[in-house]
């Protein structure tokens, strides 16, 4: 049996209202992936996703699926 969880990863909102958009931190990506895989996570898939802030704003963002054996 597998249990799965989708997770939005982004980047915070302060980085956008500074520079007109924020691009996703290659380095806490992979902390946050760490962290999941020691829990047992592994990624099934990953989207990439530009999303829209207060009207003008661009916001990088990962919609990631994960699974794991119960």
């Amino acid at each position: 049996m597998k249990e799965y969880k989708a997770v939005i990863y982004q980047e915070g909102m302060l980085g956008s209202l500074l520079l007109g958009g924020s691009k996703v931190n290659p380095v806490k990506l992979s902390d946050f992936l760490n962290k999941n895989a020691k829990e047992g996570w592994r990624v099934v898939t990953m989207e990439k996703d530009n999303r829209r802030m207060l009207l003008f704003f661009m916001r990088e963002a990962y919609v990631i699926i994960l699974e794991r054996d119960i």
